[in-house]
This record gives C-alpha cells, structure tokens and sequence, in this order.
C-alpha cells in the first residue's frame, strides 16, 4: 500500500520546493502541480500530486495522527 502525506509549501523554486511536514522541512519535486507558499500539497515518493485545501489537508493530518497514536500505543 503506497501513502500519500500532506504537507505546506514553504517556497518554490523552479520545479522544487520547500514542504513542512509537522516542522520536518522536506525538497519536494512539484513539476506536476501548480504550487505557492501557504499551500498544502499531497506528496508521495517526493513529488506533490495534488494541491489540497487547508481544511481537506488538515483532516488527512488529523487522521495520520489519530492513527499514529494507535499504533504506539
């Protein structure tokens, strides 16, 4: 099974940007999206698929979170 995560878009430069991952700042490739600083992208194997809303971002990251919290415990 593959896992898409959301993540906000920090800067962009040319096909690249910077994405925050919960403070984890990651290069993402994002020739496929049209992307801009404050958005939320859906990135899998390190290049953003979607641009997302902030409210469906910030659900997928609540799920990722109440489903972390399950696993450890």
């Amino acid at each position: 099974m593959c896992v898409a995560m959301p993540g906000r878009v920090i800067s962009v430069s040319g096909g690249r940007a910077k994405v925050d991952f919960s403070g984890n700042l990651v290069d993402v490739a994002v020739g496929a999206v049209s992307a801009a600083p404050g958005d939320y992208v859906l990135v899998h194997a390190g290049c953003a698929i979607e641009v997302l809303d902030g409210d469906s971002a910030r659900e997928i990251i609540s799920i990722f979170e109440e489903l972390d919290g399950g696993m450890l415990e």
